[in-house]
């Protein structure tokens, strides 16, 4: 088959797209390298610099595609809450863009990666896709909106499209920006190098830590599925990990001595987060593989190896 992939330069991307490569297919990517790093990319993956709002662009990259994944956004809460304008032209904007595209092309399938962010705080446990979204920030705002822009500009142009709610997604080749980092490679580096885990409120809070290839799975799985249209499907571990719990299983898993501080003056966000995945199982054939406690192992000798 036939991809193209924006955001594929990116976490996600780079993995999707060179799983799909490794199987044979041809692969397209797309990516401004704003946060994405090209040389994490396969060789036979195809890729293109440009920005998802490149109609022209897009165009032509369209051209013969089966199915589009769209990865591309922006995805640091904290920076969303300083530049809510720039989030909603990338990530609300962009697939409305990319979505016109498609529909100029002739383009009839798209999975889109949004976010578990969508839901914000909710009560009961774990979270179903028909509890009732609750975002608390901009990127959130922008995934929801996305979410929606999707489905019904697919009905009414006759597209099929699928939204994945990616929770906390980890794994080998995770980047790690200076402020804001993602807290799992982030405590991985800091404990290899006998730093110290700072850890927001009294690390109580919960969240579903789910390893790349897990994801890799679900979104592979999204590709050719029947009677998935207009769906949103979660696609987390299924297990709820307190941030405490998290300290201690890196600290465990990982060579070194981190010391854990707790800082309950700065808010550590919901309180719970965990993926409900029953809707996954039932369309996708889902089951996450890898546990915490594998997933930290894979992603601390896999990022070894890349730098050998």
């Amino acid at each position: 088959m036939n991809f193209l992939i924006t955001g594929a330069a990116g976490f996600l991307g780079s993995a999707l797209a060179n799983h799909l490569s490794r199987q044979g297919h041809q692969v397209r990517g797309l990516d401004d390298l704003s946060t994405g790093d090209k040389d994490t990319l396969s060789p036979d993956v195809h890729f293109t610099r440009g920005d998802v709002n490149d109609r022209p662009k897009l165009w032509t990259l369209l051209q013969d595609v089966d199915v589009v994944y769209h990865l591309a956004a922006r995805v640091s809460v904290p920076e969303s809450v300083l530049y809510p304008r720039e989030y909603n032209a990338a990530n609300v904007g962009g697939t409305v863009s990319l979505m016109e595209a498609m529909r100029d092309v002739g383009v009839r399938r798209v999975v889109m990666a949004s976010s578990g962010a969508v839901y914000g705080d909710l009560g009961e446990q774990p979270i179903k896709e028909d509890s009732p979204p609750n975002p608390r920030s901009p990127y959130a705002v922008s995934k929801l909106a996305a979410e929606h822009y999707i489905r019904t500009i697919g009905a009414l142009w006759g597209m099929e499209t699928v939204s994945l709610r990616i929770f906390n997604a980890y794994g080998p080749g995770q980047r790690i920006p200076v402020s804001h980092p993602p807290v799992v490679p982030h405590f991985i580096k800091q404990t290899l190098s006998n730093g110290t885990l700072v850890v927001h409120s009294d690390g109580m809070q919960t969240r579903d830590y789910v390893y790349v290839d897990d994801v890799v799975s679900a979104l592979t799985a999204a590709t050719t599925v029947p009677n998935l249209d207009g769906l949103v499907i979660n696609v987390g571990s299924g297990t709820e990990t307190s941030v405490r719990d998290l300290v201690n299983t890196v600290t465990n898993v990982i060579p070194g001595k981190a010391e854990a501080i707790y800082n309950p003056r700065v808010s550590g966000g919901v309180s719970q987060m965990c993926a409900d995945l029953t809707l996954a199982k039932k369309k996708l054939s889902y089951t996450p593989s890898v546990s915490l406690e594998e997933g930290l192992r894979l992603t601390m000798e896999r990022d070894s190896r890349s730098k050998v």
